[in-house]
């Protein structure tokens, strides 16, 4: 089961790249890890850098994609956010912190992206 999950993970995670791509967002890096947790997507639109947490599901059973994005995992996104920016040395940047959704299979799927999500 762990690996089907990380497999559609991967799925997701690929289909948002390509919406972010379609949109105009250059991406900056995927699946960033530091000692403290991992990013899916850093992109940049425009003059904001975007931190994007990615949530698949094939069905709304166990409720919303971005249900799963709580206090604590918001909480570890900004460390390692934080981390981000001091590795790259990036200052007083404009950023912001959005959950892109993808509810369905690599086939038919629906994208939901969440602005300013937390």
């Amino acid at each position: 089961m762990k690996i089907f999950n990380k497999y559609k993970g991967d799925i997701g995670e690929q289909l948002a790249t390509n919406y972010l791509k379609k949109n105009k967002y250059k991406i900056l890096a995927r699946n960033y890890k530091n000692k403290i947790g991992e990013i899916d997507i850093i992109a940049r639109q425009k003059k904001t850098i975007v931190f994007i947490e990615v949530k698949t599901r094939s069905s709304l059973q166990f409720g919303n994609p971005s249900e799963a994005v709580n206090f604590h995992k918001q909480t570890k996104i900004r460390q390692v956010a934080e981390c981000y920016l001091q590795q790259f040395k990036i200052k007083y940047p404009d950023l912001r912190f959005d959950v892109i959704e993808i509810l369905g299979d690599e086939k038919e799927f629906d994208v939901n992206h969440i602005i300013n999500a937390f």
